[in-house]
């Protein structure tokens, strides 16, 4: 009898050491996870939140080099889910019976299955979206209206971009092209992507710097060493709190739209965790805090009743609905293009 309550103290035991271990590995952007939000998640659910912040770029790095192993949930890029996924397999098909789609905006979860699609299976949900445009500081530079702007040399040495690909994306449209009309003609994308190279190669004297951090920006923005810059509108509402002069504009060529999404590793051990994270972020009042810390808008259904008034001014101001209908969504990336891409960047880089 003594033997038989050792073996079960051991196993109650053992399964008490499992529960508390269960850990939810999320791999997302910087400020995608609040605090508050990890700290109640895991009060109501014992599950343990480890977060590792990551772009696009570091998300596909990182599942490549374990084959999709790591993490329980991922937040990349709807446009670039399903390229990534027909090559690499970096990702396992969703179970959306196990998410509330009743928490999030229909149209929007729809478009994210749509543009996710890989071998009749859908990989992605929606999270939060937003755009890249201008930052603007009007009383140093009021006249920038157009991606143009980052190559005029009236802003000579106040100019601020990274160099990604959403400014190869920035500038082809500056330069009269439709970027996503070529995704399907390799030819004249290269031949595009060549004419965006050197355009910015002959405008590097205007470049400031190149921005990779977003926290660098936002100072170089405040101590008015740039004028003029290609970030997102989160960052321009935030320098707006401290100085009305410095706002977030959408270019007259159309501001850049982006939807960052859930989505499954490959080899994700805490399925069920990554589910339940999903549904209680996307909850109306989780999703409200969100938008009114990040200033990034979810796809969850009732959030703007949740959202601070001020955060809900922002929009008003830089979103009417001309501009609204005015947004280049990004749509999926072919996986051929990106290594083009890549080389065009490097391009740019190496040159003097």
């Amino acid at each position: 009898m003594k033997k038989i309550l050792v073996l079960v103290l051991l196993a109650l035991f053992a399964f008490a050491g499992t529960a508390q271990a269960e850990t939810l590995k999320l791999l997302t952007w910087k400020g995608y996870a609040p605090q508050k939000l990890i700290d109640t998640f895991e009060k109501e659910t014992g599950i343990k939140v480890e977060v590792t912040f990551s772009n696009n770029e570091e998300m596909i790095a990182k599942l490549r080099a374990t084959r999709g192993a790591g993490f329980d949930l991922a937040q990349p890029s709807q446009d670039r889910i399903s390229s990534v996924q027909e090559k690499f397999k970096l990702y396992q098909a969703l179970d959306y019976s196990k998410i509330d789609a009743d928490l999030f905006i229909p149209s929007m979860l729809d478009a994210v299955k749509k543009n996710t699609v890989v071998g009749g299976k859908s990989y992605g949900a929606p999270f939060c979206w937003g755009t890249s445009g201008l930052v603007v500081n009007s009383e140093k530079a009021a006249e920038a209206d157009s991606w143009k702007a980052l190559i005029d040399s009236k802003y000579e040495g106040r100019v601020s971009y990274r160099l990604k690909r959403p400014t190869l994306i920035a500038m082809g449209f500056a330069l009269g092209y439709d970027p996503f009309a070529l995704y399907t003609d390799v030819p004249a994308y290269k031949a595009m992507l060549d004419k965006i190279a050197e355009t910015l190669i002959n405008a590097k004297p205007i470049v400031k710097n190149y921005w990779a951090n977003g926290d660098s920006l936002l100072e170089s923005m405040r101590s008015e060493e740039v004028f003029v810059a290609m970030a997102w509108d989160a960052g321009g509402w935030k320098l707006h709190a401290d100085n009305k002069a410095i706002d977030f504009k959408a270019p007259k060529e159309g501001a850049l739209g982006w939807i960052d999404t859930f989505a499954i590793p490959a080899k994700a051990k805490n399925v069920d965790a990554a589910y339940k994270w999903i549904n209680f972020i996307m909850k109306p009042e989780n999703a409200g805090y969100f938008t009114s810390q990040e200033k990034y808008a979810t796809a969850s259904k009732g959030a703007l009743e949740y959202i601070d008034a001020e955060v809900a001014a922002n929009f008003a101001r830089s979103f009417p609905q001309a501009t609204i209908d005015n947004i280049k969504w990004y749509p999926p990336v072919p996986a051929k293009l990106e290594s083009l891409e890549g080389k065009i960047l490097d391009k740019i880089k190496a040159a003097n």
